[in-house]
């Protein structure tokens, strides 16, 4: 691997011995000195870090990073010539595994700036007890100070590189995770715990599942960091752990700027598959004009309409055996006689009531319903019919809104 161009431009010229003996001398210690100062500094550091998961990830321990790169300093200022591959990937490797402890740029960026004061201070000291010249002196702070700029830079390159990966890492579990809850029959609870911990995933009792659009624009950054998304399917969408409530509502305004998406029904977590189910038809519903987009849309709202549209072509033959007694009319006395039945039916046989939702004449109703029951006289009287003729009716206002439901 190459050396940065700022590394190779404050590259000094050799040291003189003696120089390379005192700071020799003095590298156990200054070691020491700069993890101690760093955890006593920077309040990240003071907790303890994870040894066993840092030794079977092949990450190494701060105090063997501070002591190498410590000592290739030595050897850089004493004149070698060697690469630095090494020690480059070592400091790239400490930015990972700080990324990995779940420690902020921050914190990283704030140790280095506190490694490098203790280091000049112990120089200074070391100078000035050894009488270098002040032309050596000024020769090792440049050499130091870019040194340490350098080394900064690679780990901090390292930290964004494992935060991209883990990010990315996090987001293929947790669509994995997505894809087995949603598996049919029901993945139990406790065949989940092992994907959940992988995704950093409590396991709920109770979910809401979210229909999205194909295509839909999704800011993932605005979700929750519980609710799973699976943005990538030919039909996206979102799980919510818990119910949907005004939290909920305002999270998905901000995540979904074009709006329009589907909340499913709150279900336990097993009938995840319905929940979703639901809103997909749901989402057809509100893609086809026939229900109003509530950006977002609850499908609760909108049961009666889902189940009365759910299976068009069975909708198709059982309006064909309840309304078939107006086949042989015309076009127009066919549409007023099914929609005042259907105003009848829902004034609950009330002819006022009726008449006030169709805008006429009480007495109109009255005249149309005596024709009406000459043709649909055993339906009327009898409940289950009458339920069916509701029914039908009912899906039938439905489908005029658009075309493309019939």
């Amino acid at each position: 691997m190459t050396e940065t161009r700022a590394g190779r431009a404050h590259r000094p010229g050799p040291m003189p011995p003696q120089v390379i003996a005192i700071l020799s001398a003095e590298l156990p210690s200054l070691a020491e000195e700069v993890i101690s100062e760093v955890r006593s500094c920077v309040a990240e550091y003071a907790r303890p870090t994870r040894p066993p998961e840092a030794a079977r990830s092949g990450r190494p321990p701060i105090r063997v990073s501070v002591e190498q790169a410590m000592q290739a300093f030595v050897d850089q200022v004493a004149g070698s010539r060697e690469t630095h591959e090494r020690r480059d990937e070592l400091c790239r490797a400490l930015g990972r595994s700080e990324a990995y402890e779940g420690r902020s740029l921050d914190a990283l960026q704030a140790a280095y700036r506190i490694g490098v004061q203790v280091a000049w201070r112990r120089v200074a000291q070391v100078g000035r007890r050894g009488r270098l010249s002040p032309a050596v002196m000024t020769q090792l702070a440049d050499a130091l100070f870019a040194y340490i700029d350098e080394l900064a830079s690679l780990s901090v390159q390292g930290y964004l590189e494992a935060r991209s990966r883990s990010a990315d890492e996090l987001v293929d579990h947790q669509r994995r995770l997505l894809r087995l809850v949603l598996r049919r029959p029901g993945v139990p609870g406790t065949a989940l715990e092992e994907p959940a911990a992988e995704a950093g995933w409590t396991v709920p009792g109770e979910v809401t599942m979210v229909a999205l659009p194909v295509g839909a624009r999704c800011v993932r950054a605005a979700l929750g960091g519980d609710v799973l998304a699976d943005l990538g399917d030919t039909e996206p969408h979102l799980l919510l752990p818990g119910p949907f409530d005004a939290s909920r509502r305002e999270m998905l305004v901000a995540a979904l700027p074009e709006r329009r998406s589907v909340v499913g029904l709150t279900v336990p977590l097993a009938d995840a598959a319905d929940s979703l189910r639901w809103a997909k038809e749901t989402l057809a519903l509100v893609e086809a004009g026939v229900v109003e987009d509530g950006g977002p849309t609850l499908c609760e709202h909108h049961m009666l309409a889902l189940w009365l549209l759910s299976d068009g072509a069975l909708l198709d033959q059982l309006a064909r055996r309840e309304l078939s007694a107006l086949a042989r009319m015309g076009r127009g006395q066919r549409l007023r006689m099914t929609e005042t039945l259907g105003a009848w039916l829902e004034a609950q046989g009330n002819a006022v009531e009726t008449a006030r939702r169709l805008r006429v004449h009480p007495q109109t109703v009255r005249y149309r319903m005596r024709q009406i029951s000459e043709t649909f006289d055993e339906q009327l009287a009898d409940p289950d019919s009458r339920f069916v003729l509701d029914a039908v009716l009912r899906a039938h206002r439905l489908r005029e809104r658009r075309p493309s439901l019939r």
